[in-house]
């Protein structure tokens, strides 16, 4: 009796014990945005029936907003560094709420292009913040940790907006925009109120910038294998419905098996995060880009949505492996004061990626799923294959700046 009451708090501890409260509170603002985050899914929906946009300018609508958004992690990493954390973060939400009322209230072809490119400098500007205020308040050997509690709040706050954010549209996309904007509203109020400002003060920086970070070549090396994971990664969400659709399965098809990687990730993550985050770095992320790598490989040998569900499975668990080590990696090769720029560059890799990853899938796809899903395997692999070279490299990094 005794011991089952006191290895459930230790348990729990595990889990989520010894991280600060301010953590919390960017813990739960972060929920709370994402959940509010409905409109950018349906955003091409809503340019295409409300809008009355044919697929193709659409199309070039939406790559404006990816543009803003590429800038926007450079940017913010370089505001969070100048200014602060807190009032990046702050002022990124502020000004997301106001786009997302103006986009919603364009009419215009181009007064909706520039609401989207504002919309992309301002809507992901708070994640070079968010990076550096975890690696500022919270320890090294919990960093992994507080990074994979982050990652599992915007997932389960994604699976609720995706939910919330088809009923609103139905009601009439206005509600959509309007709950988007309030959710982004309190997400700065609450960092506001309730985070301190972390940013090392004048005395203690000793000058650098991006210049700086472009000659941290661990940290160049880092990028660049960053940019093939997102690249990757990002198929889920641009060839993936491409090929099923392609194929003859229906978008509630896609859907029903994206479903399983949320699902697996709310389910899982939390209880496994703590683990893989005490392994080494550089070794349990190369593992979990193979698993993800062999996942998107397995698409070339399926042809039911069970199998498709399958191979989401695969890639899910390799994505679970990685929760939490990627941002813990950009905070241990940060210098303190740089910490804001590091995560932008870190940000812009994982940007430039997504950008890339309809270029370069739908042309394989046009060759043929075989030639598609072989080849985004074999670049997770070298992505696999570059964190292991520089592995050696970030444990003496990690080594020297912990802390």
């Amino acid at each position: 009796m005794t011991t089952t009451t006191l290895a459930k708090p230790a348990f729990l501890r595990s889990k989520v014990g010894g991280l600060p409260r301010p953590f919390w509170a960017l813990w739960a603002g972060t929920l709370v945005n994402r959940v509010g985050m409905m409109v950018e899914p349906f955003i091409g929906v809503y340019l295409t029936q409300a809008r009355g946009m044919s697929l193709a300018a659409a199309g070039v609508v939406m790559a404006v907003f990816g543009a803003g958004s590429l800038i926007s992690q450079v940017l913010a990493g370089w505001l969070a560094d100048r200014f602060g954390r807190r009032v990046t973060l702050t002022g990124g939400m502020v000004a997301t709420a106001v786009t997302m009322v103006a986009l919603g209230a364009s009419t215009s072809l181009p007064a909706i292009v520039a609401a989207m490119f504002v919309l992309g400098l301002t809507i992901d500007a708070y994640r070079p913040a968010s990076t550096a205020l975890v690696a500022d308040l919270v320890r090294p050997e919990d960093r992994p940790r507080a990074y994979g509690l982050l990652f599992w709040a915007l997932n389960l706050g994604f699976a609720v907006a995706m939910v919330v954010g088809g009923w609103l549209a139905e009601a009439g996309y206005g509600w959509m925009f309007w709950f988007n904007a309030t959710t982004a509203v309190v997400f700065g109020l609450l960092v506001w109120r309730a985070v301190p400002e972390t940013r090392p003060e004048p005395g203690e920086r000793t000058g650098g910038g991006f210049g700086a970070v472009l000659k941290d070549r661990l940290m160049v090396a880092y990028v660049v294998i960053c940019v093939l994971a997102s690249l990757v990664y990002a198929q889920a969400f641009t060839t993936l419905p491409l090929a099923m659709t392609g194929v003859g399965f229906g978008e509630s098809d896609y859907g029903l098996v994206m479903a399983v990687n949320g699902i697996l990730i709310v389910l899982i993550q939390p209880l496994t995060g703590d683990w893989f985050g005490r392994r080494d770095h550089s070794t349990v992320l190369a593992i979990g880009f193979a698993v993800i790598g062999g996942g998107f490989a397995l698409n070339a040998l399926v042809s039911s949505v069970t199998g498709y569900a399958l191979t989401v499975v695969v890639w899910t668990l390799g994505e679970i492996v990685t929760a939490g080590i990627p941002g813990a990696i950009v905070a241990s090769l940060a210098p303190a004061h740089l910490r804001g720029r590091y995560s932008g560059m870190f940000g812009f890799a994982w940007s430039a990626g997504v950008l890339l990853a309809p270029l370069l899938g739908t042309r394989l796809l046009a060759i043929g799923p075989t030639a598609l899903w072989l080849t985004i395997g074999a670049i997770e692999l070298v992505a696999a294959a570059g964190l292991l070279a520089i592995g050696p490299a970030l444990r003496r990094r990690t080594a020297s700046t912990a802390r």
